[in-house]
């Protein structure tokens, strides 16, 4: 189930938002950025990756900003594992590397054989380490949005009750609003519209299914690394009723973040635009409240 209902017939229902970063724990840089967008602006939620470079301070400042809804970042690609090499072998490097390249890793999960008992190892391990820290797991998400793999989904959901897992990312975003806002990379936001567009659909009845709940529109996935105060101006405007989520990658850009992340993620001004005083003060404007995914999740 989404959103939680319902007003009374003929009246308007709230616009609710969730506002979450990425990778929380990658690096010292990244951590001050999104905890200064969470206190000097909109951000209400961090996925937090647990083999981060940075992983223990993030928790440290999770727990001194406990109005900050933190859920677990899964990282299967582009990142470090929880378990040794020799217990997952066919995911990782000798170094405990995933690969790089997120798409040939999705053809991999979903094809070669037992690799789907490894990554069900790691997914617990890494949920295992997030739970070991005593931060409330406010939802779970993906980097690169991993966790709607359809190999990496199912063990999600068979591990949600055991982990309390209430809430997911449900990555898809319609197209054409993302295409009048930025025409750029056509062809790059055209494959991920498709692949997302079946990815949801195959995850929607099976998070129904469970009762793990989900915003019922995501922005930030065409614009990803790229979000404006412009962007969020625009997306405030036409937010529709009901929860949705837009995501980000805020946060300052030190020698670690620089490691993994993109070239052209602009992470800096993603905080500019997040703490910008015309942000907030649009929020009041077009009626949005903010909420986490924790709020999300308690709902009735």
């Amino acid at each position: 189930m989404k959103e939680p209902p319902h007003s009374p017939p003929g009246s308007k229902a709230p616009r609710r938002l969730i506002v979450s970063a990425d990778d929380f724990g990658m690096s010292p840089g990244i951590n001050t950025g999104i905890i200064r967008a969470h206190r000097e602006g909109i951000l209400t939620n961090a996925g937090l990756m647990v083999n981060g470079a940075a992983f223990a301070e993030a928790v440290d400042l999770a727990r001194d900003h406990p109005s900050l809804g933190v859920g677990l970042h899964l990282v299967l690609v582009q990142g470090r594992s929880t378990l040794p090499p020799p217990a997952i072998p066919s995911l990782v490097d000798v170094a405990g590397h995933f690969a790089s390249n997120p798409i040939a890793s999705g053809m991999r999960y979903f094809f070669q054989p037992g690799v789907r008992a490894q990554l069900r190892r790691e997914i617990r391990a890494q949920l295992e380490k997030f739970l070991a820290t005593g931060l409330d797991l406010s939802h779970v998400d993906g980097h690169v949005n991993i966790h709607m793999h359809p190999a990496v989904l199912p063990i999600i959901l068979d591990v949600a009750g055991e982990f309390g897992i209430r809430a997911m990312r449900l990555s898809r975003e319609p197209l054409l609003p993302a295409l009048r806002f930025d025409r750029g990379h056509l062809l790059r936001k055209g494959f991920e519209a498709a692949v997302f567009h079946a990815l949801g659909a195959f995850a929607i009845g099976r998070l129904d299914t469970q009762a793990i709940r989900y915003p019922g529109r995501m922005y930030g996935l065409h614009q990803t690394g790229q979000i404006s105060e412009d962007y969020l101006l625009r997306t405030l405007a036409e937010l529709p009723e009901g929860v949705s989520e837009i995501y980000c990658h805020a946060g300052l850009v030190d020698d670690e973040a620089a490691r993994w992340r993109p070239a052209d993620y602009r992470g800096e001004a993603e905080l500019r635009a997040l703490t910008s005083e015309r942000v907030r003060a649009a929020l009041a404007t077009h009626g949005v409240e903010l909420i986490s995914y924790r709020d999300l999740a308690a709902a009735e």
